[in-house]
């Protein structure tokens, strides 16, 4: 058992994980990089990689003043993926949640839609129930 336990050790000492823990030489430059803010919450910020990641975002606080304030972020990322895919990726945040859109992000079919839409336009089966009650 010992021995076992030695033999685990070793190979864990002598394991190559230089494929896991990144090199100092892989270090990715800033090309462009730009924040703004404004004393109302408003902000816009951008930025590029040396490797071609592009990212930009707005966020606008909508009814400032007020108990229902919220903030709308627009923005959107564009990069290469691993096989050369290029990628781009556009995006709505606000009080309604997170909303993707892009050719890699999937979509819901049609059919699936309109079950939903259906589904909603029933009376809730718990109605059904209580009032056989």
């Amino acid at each position: 058992m010992k021995f076992l336990i030695v033999l685990a050790v070793v190979a864990c000492a002598s394991a190559d994980v230089s494929h896991i823990v990144p090199s100092a030489d892989y270090q990715v430059p800033i090309v462009r990089s730009t924040y703004e803010q404004s004393p109302e919450g408003n902000f816009q910020y951008a930025y590029e990689t040396g490797n071609g990641i592009i990212s930009q975002a707005d966020g606008v606080v909508k009814n400032p003043n007020s108990e229902s304030a919220s903030l709308e972020v627009k923005g959107s990322v564009r990069y290469t993926s691993p096989d050369g895919t290029p990628v781009e990726l556009t995006y709505l945040a606000d009080e309604t949640g997170f909303h993707p859109s892009g050719s890699h992000v999937p979509q819901i079919p049609e059919l699936i839609l309109r079950a939903q839409q259906y589904i909603a336009s029933q009376p809730a089966y718990v109605d059904k129930v209580a009032s056989k009650n």
